[in-house]
């Protein structure tokens, strides 16, 4: 049965909806009939991106296929399954992620999920133990992290650039892999504490060392001369982030080192799995991840938030309340 509130026939839903840069609100969407082997998600958590959605607020983001405004943000939702159809009514009371949906017609969906109600294939969603409840939402960058570690062969990153917390992950995956623990640069004091079995420290430290793979996960398009002059020969950068600038980089030094760039920052449906397996098994942690938590009415605060005050490491939304 489904809960929805409804105009006529048709199902709606509040979502949170970009109407063009800096200009958020909360509005109730008309949701697209759910199709054969669709499911319909009450969202509990969705998580706020500080990479690509930042762009998306800012007006700063890239040309991509499907981006626009008006458009309903996000890929990190965690919800229960309250209509089924087909395939999905096997899933009916299932606790479940959501990386995104294509759910209301009248706004663009590029990535769509930051909505009380979601509908979208049952194939998409990754049913999760309940007992998991809003670190679900941490999936999406898990993925990222375990497709960065896992996607360039048998060299795990020695060096991450950032310790937010797609570098905080990758760091935790790397060591969840049996590679060795990797150390993680950090310019920003405040955010130097918290490294789970691997060193935090100024990227100062160790100057004049060199190494064969340096993973960015800052999205600072001004650092890859300074990652280049520190690879060892044939060494690989890997890009991790989201970035809003062109990038580019001096030659003469990449050619001395034959230097490699990998980008690996979209994760695969098998990455998805993987990781999750790993967070069953107790071998990796989501913990201490998520450090504030805002109801979904106040969203625009919420947001901002995210954004701007840098003890915020993840937000959430928290959907309890909402129509």
């Amino acid at each position: 049965m489904c809960i929805l509130a409804t105009k006529g026939s048709r199902m709606r839903s509040t979502a949170v909806i970009l109407r063009e840069p800096e200009s958020l609100a909360l509005a109730e969407l008309e949701l697209r009939e759910p199709g054969a082997d669709d499911v319909v998600v009450e969202t509990e958590w969705s998580g706020i991106s500080t990479g690509t959605e930042r762009l998306l607020w800012a007006g700063e983001m890239p040309a991509f296929p499907g981006l626009g405004y008006p458009l309903v943000p996000g890929y990190e939702s965690v919800g229960r399954v309250v209509e089924g159809h087909g395939a999905g009514s096997a899933l009916v009371g299932q606790r479940v992620f959501v990386p995104g949906s294509h759910s209301f017609p009248e706004v663009r969906s590029l990535f769509g999920a930051t909505a009380r109600h979601l509908v979208c294939p049952a194939s998409r969603v990754l049913a999760v133990d309940t007992g998991l409840a809003e670190k679900g939402t941490l999936l999406a960058l898990a993925a990222t992290a375990y497709h960065v570690v896992t996607s360039g062969g048998t060299k795990a990153p020695q060096r991450i650039v950032g310790h937010g917390v797609l570098g905080r992950l990758i760091a935790r995956i790397v060591i969840a892999l049996d590679y060795a623990p990797p150390v993680v640069w950090e310019r920003d004091v405040s955010r130097q504490g918290g490294g789970e079995g691997y060193e935090v420290c100024d990227p100062s430290k160790g100057i004049g060392q060199s190494f064969d793979v340096i993973c960015d996960a800052s999205g600072d398009a001004a650092l890859l001369d300074a990652l280049i002059s520190r690879l060892s020969p044939g060494g690989e950068i890997v890009l991790a982030g989201f970035y809003r600038e062109r990038l580019s980089f001096a030659f003469p030094p990449a050619f001395m080192k034959e230097a490699r760039l990998r980008v690996a920052a979209e994760w695969k449906p098998s990455d998805l799995a993987a990781v999750y397996r790993l967070v069953e098994d107790g071998q990796l942690s989501l913990d201490g991840l998520i450090t504030h938590q805002r109801p979904a009415m106040q969203a625009a605060q919420a947001y901002r938030v995210a954004f701007e005050d840098k003890s915020c490491l993840k937000m959430l939304l928290n959907w309890s309340d909402a129509p």
